[in-house]
């Protein structure tokens, strides 16, 4: 997998693509990313990439010949044929399986906005998706030019060192984690379920799917809408719901 990088502050990307898995997975060939200054691409003595909003307004708006320009010279004749990414938050929602679509790609371009926003027709002739990272407002598309290659990256063949692991991950069934813990079995009297210390597998995977199921339906019960549950699941789900029910009918 490669990614191409437009950002006018590429200096931001030096620590976290230099630590950790991302670096594992540069070092492995298993991951490339190329840093590009759209900057480089403006034109005229002061290389100016922002101006002011035609109808008035405050803030500035990136113009469209740096980002054109860059994205022509980094994809030459593959212009056209790799998926062009602007990031703003008036894209579609980041989510595991919009990860997973975009890791079947063998190429990325990712376009980083800056300051008011960037011209509309860079929107509507240039990118062909676009995404956010959340309902809020960054300074700039590079943190979630971050977000997304760290994602992505995950799963990539070879990269983790365990081939489940990203189907364990939360979100990636549809579903929060299960909770996860370690040794010792006791620490200052808060013990580790019985059922993990069991040794019987097939228990610890009925706890775990249920804890799973719990606490989603605790913390984002909006994700079951779309999660895939088998009919012991839903059973559950059905369980927990009377017993909500029955201590709010008994308060």
């Amino acid at each position: 997998m490669h990614f191409d990088i437009l950002t006018l502050f590429p200096g931001m990307f030096e620590g976290p693509f230099e630590e950790s898995i991302i670096k594992r997975a540069r070092e492995a060939g298993l991951v490339t990313i190329a840093l590009h200054n759209i900057r480089d691409y403006a034109t005229g003595r002061h290389r100016v990439t922002d101006d002011t909003p035609y109808g008035g307004g405050g803030g500035m708006i990136m113009k469209p010949e740096p980002i054109f320009a860059a994205v022509e010279g980094v994809l030459g004749e593959h212009t056209g044929s790799v998926p062009v990414i602007l990031l703003t938050p008036q894209g579609k929602l980041f989510s595991q399986q919009v990860a997973r679509q975009l890791a079947r790609q063998p190429r990325l371009v990712l376009i980083c906005g800056r300051y008011e926003g960037v011209d509309e027709r860079v929107h509507h002739h240039l990118a062909t998706d676009e995404i956010s990272i959340g309902d809020y407002v960054l300074s700039g598309g590079e943190l979630p030019a971050m977000v997304i290659v760290d994602a992505v990256t995950r799963l990539i063949p070879g990269v983790l060192g365990d081939p489940g692991a990203t189907f364990e991950d939360s979100h990636a069934e549809g579903l929060l984690e299960y909770p996860q813990y370690t040794r010792p079995p006791d620490y200052r009297g808060y013990r580790v379920p019985e059922e993990l210390l069991s040794g019987h597998h097939a228990e610890i995977t009925r706890w775990r799917r249920q804890q799973a199921l719990r606490r989603t339906w605790l913390r984002r019960p909006e994700l079951l809408e779309h999660a895939r549950l088998s009919k012991e699941d839903q059973a559950y789900l059905d369980e927990l719901a009377s017993e909500e029910e029955g201590a709010r009918s008994s308060g």
